[in-house]
C-alpha cells in the first residue's frame, strides 16, 4: 500500500506541477487586412525602414490573432505570460495536463514544453553546469579606465567631432530596469531635448520603466548620459526606448519570451539599434536550461528573435556574457544568434578580460563578434553618481552607442552593410580568434571606409528623369547590374536586370507613386527614390 502511495503522488506532483511551455498557432487568419493596412501593424518609421533596406511585408509581422489567444488564456488552468507575432504563439504556465489539453483546440499547431523532456521526440542531453549571468553582473572596479578612454578605445570621438552624436537613430535598451533615470541629473538632458520616447516593463505588465532594477540605468547612461566634463555617453544625440524583460528574482524562460516581444516592438515603432546586456543558458529549473550544443544560432527562443530582428532591418547589439572564468565559457543566448553582434569586453590596455565569455558557437562561428571597454567603465548610477564598473554589459552599450553615431553619419546604408563596416574596421579582422573575435572596432576607420564606399557609389551611378515616366535609363553602369524597385508596403514590384548598354528600365505597368530602389553592381550598393509621374 505505501509504495502505491508514492506512484499515486509521484503521479499526482507530475500532473500538478507548474511548467512553462509556448502555444503555438496555425495561422494568422486575418493577415491580408494587415497586408493590405500595414499601418494597423507597424508605425511609418517602421515602415521607411523596410522601405529603405528594400525589405519587403511578411507573415510574421501580422499581430496574433486575438481570438486565438485569448481563448488560450481562458483555457483552465492556464496562466498567460507572454506573446510572439514573430513565431505566432504565447508563453502559457500550467500544469502539464492542462497544458496538453490545449491541443484540442483547432487552431493550435504545436506545443513546445521549456523542459525539453516534455516534448515529442526530445533528447535529454546531460546539463552542462554554468553560473547563471542573468543580467552579466557588474563587476565594480575603481582601478580602471575612465570616460575617456572608453569612447577613445573606439575612436568614437573622431564621429562626435563631425557632429555625429547619433541624431536621429533610435535605439531600444532591453535590460532589467531603470531606477533613476527620470530623477538622476546625468539623464535629464535625454528628456530636455525629448530623446526618451518611452517603454514597456513586461515583466511588471505595466508602463512603469522606471523601476525594479538599476542594470539598466548603467547601460543607458553608457550611451546616453551627459554631463560635460563627467561622463558623456557614446550617443548623447540618439533616442531611446526603454524595455524592461529581464526578472531579476527568477531565472526563467518566459524572459526570453519577454525579450522577443520588446524586439517585436522596437521593430513596431521603427528602432534601428537593440542593445541588450542579457544572456540565458542556466535556469532555475536544470530541466529548461541549455546546453552548448543548443548554441547553434538559431534554436534558442531568443535567438531566433535576433536574427528576426535582424531581418527587419535592426542591429542587435549583445553582450558576450560573464561566464570566461567558468566551467562553461562559451557565449550564451541570444550572443550566440547567428545576426548578433556579440560584444566582449577588454581591459584599458586592450587585453580580454577573463571574465569575457568566449566562443566559439558549437556549429563553429566566430563569437565574440567584438570587444569594448568593459574594465572599469564609466557609468552613472541610479543616485547620479558618477563610477566605474566592469562587465560584457557595459562592452556592448559603449558599442552600441558607437554603432549610431555610424549609423547616422550615413543613413542611407542597410544594417548589413553598417556591421560589415564595423567589423571590418577592427583590429583582428583578418585573424579572428575565438576570445576577441574581430577584434576592437576603430569608427575612424569605419567612418573612412563608408564615406569612400558612399563616395563611389554615387559617382557611378545616376537615374533620369527623375521624376519618370513610362521609362528611365540608369547611367553610370561599368558592368551587369539588379535593380529592384519597391512600394510603400515594402513589397518588389519591378525587378531587372540592367547592362552598361541595355540601360533603359520600363515603368509603363506600374502605378503612379513614390517608389524605393535599389542597384547592386559587383560589391556595390546604391539606394534611392523615384517619383512614378
Amino acid at each position: 500500500m505505501r509504495n502505491i502511495f508514492f506512484v499515486f503522488l509521484f503521479v499526482f506532483q507530475w500532473i500538478t506541477a507548474q511548467e512553462d511551455a509556448r502555444i503555438f498557432f496555425t495561422d494568422k487568419p486575418n493577415a491580408q487586412f494587415y497586408m493590405d493596412n500595414p499601418l494597423s501593424m507597424l508605425t511609418q518609421r517602421a515602415l521607411d525602414r523596410r522601405i529603405a533596406q528594400n525589405i519587403p511585408l511578411t507573415l510574421n509581422d501580422v499581430p496574433l490573432e486575438s481570438s486565438y489567444r485569448d481563448a488560450v488564456i481562458n483555457a483552465n488552468g492556464i496562466v498567460y505570460k507572454a506573446e510572439s507575432k514573430w513565431m505566432n504563439c504565447v508563453h502559457v504556465r500550467g500544469s502539464v495536463q492542462d497544458i496538453q489539453a490545449l491541443l484540442s483546440l483547432p487552431f493550435v499547431h504545436h506545443i513546445e514544453f521549456a523542459n525539453p523532456a516534455l516534448n515529442a521526440k526530445s533528447n535529454s542531453a546531460p546539463l552542462n553546469q554554468l553560473s547563471t549571468y542573468k543580467t552579466n553582473e557588474v563587476q565594480t572596479s575603481y582601478n580602471y579606465g575612465n570616460a575617456t578612454t572608453q569612447v577613445q578605445m573606439l575612436n568614437t570621438q573622431v564621429l562626435h567631432q563631425a557632429n555625429f552624436t547619433g541624431t536621429g537613430k533610435v535605439i531600444a535598451v532591453l535590460d532589467s530596469g531603470f531606477l533613476g533615470v527620470n530623477t538622476a541629473a546625468p539623464f535629464q538632458r535625454l528628456f530636455t531635448n525629448n530623446l526618451l520616447l518611452g517603454g514597456y516593463n513586461y515583466v511588471s505588465q505595466s508602463s512603469d520603466i522606471f523601476s525594479l532594477h538599476n542594470h539598466g540605468t548603467l547601460v543607458l547612461s553608457a550611451m546616453g548620459a551627459y554631463s560635460e566634463g563627467q561622463l558623456v555617453g557614446t550617443a548623447p544625440s540618439a533616442s531611446y526606448y526603454l524595455f524592461i524583460t529581464e526578472d531579476v528574482v527568477e531565472e526563467n524562460p518566459v524572459e526570453e519570451s519577454y525579450w522577443v516581444q520588446a524586439a517585436e516592438e522596437a521593430d513596431r515603432l521603427g528602432a534601428d539599434i537593440i542593445t541588450s546586456s542579457l544572456g540565458y543558458f542556466q535556469y532555475d529549473n536544470l530541466n529548461y536550461s541549455y546546453t552548448y550544443a543548443s548554441m547553434t544560432g538559431d534554436s534558442a527562443f531568443a535567438s531566433k528573435g535576433v536574427n528576426i530582428a535582424f531581418s527587419k532591418g535592426m542591429l542587435v547589439v549583445v553582450s558576450a556574457g560573464n561566464s570566461g572564468n567558468s566551467t562553461e565559457p562559451h557565449v550564451g543566448v541570444p550572443a550566440e544568434a547567428t545576426h548578433a553582434l556579440a560584444v566582449g569586453a577588454v581591459d584599458s590596455a586592450e587585453f580580454r578580460a577573463s571574465f569575457s565569455s568566449i566562443g566559439p558557437s558549437f556549429d563553429g562561428r566566430i563569437k565574440p563578434d567584438v570587444m569594448a571597454l568593459g574594465v572599469g567603465s564609466a557609468v552613472a548610477n541610479p543616485q547620479g553618481n558618477f563610477t566605474y564598473v566592469s562587465g560584457t554589459s557595459l562592452a556592448c552599450p559603449i558599442l552600441s552607442g558607437s554603432i549610431a553615431c555610424l549609423w547616422s553619419a550615413f543613413p542611407q546604408l542597410t544594417n548589413q552593410q553598417v556591421l560589415d563596416l564595423v567589423k571590418q574596421s577592427a583590429d583582428r579582422f583578418t585573424n579572428p580568434n575565438n576570445q576577441y573575435g574581430y577584434g576592437i572596432p576603430d569608427f575612424n576607420l569605419a567612418y573612412a571606409n563608408a564615406l569612400h564606399s558612399v563616395s563611389f557609389m554615387d559617382s557611378q551611378f545616376q537615374i533620369a528623369p527623375n521624376p519618370v515616366g513610362d521609362q528611365f535609363a540608369v547611367h553610370g553602369l561599368t558592368s551587369v547590374a539588379t535593380l529592384q524597385l519597391v512600394n510603400a508596403l515594402g513589397q518588389i514590384v519591378l525587378e531587372h536586370e540592367i547592362h552598361p548598354n541595355e540601360n533603359i528600365v520600363a515603368v509603363d505597368a506600374i502605378p503612379r507613386g513614390i517608389y524605393s530602389y535599389q542597384i547592386k553592381q559587383n560589391h556595390h550598393v546604391i539606394t534611392g527614390k523615384i517619383i512614378k509621374k
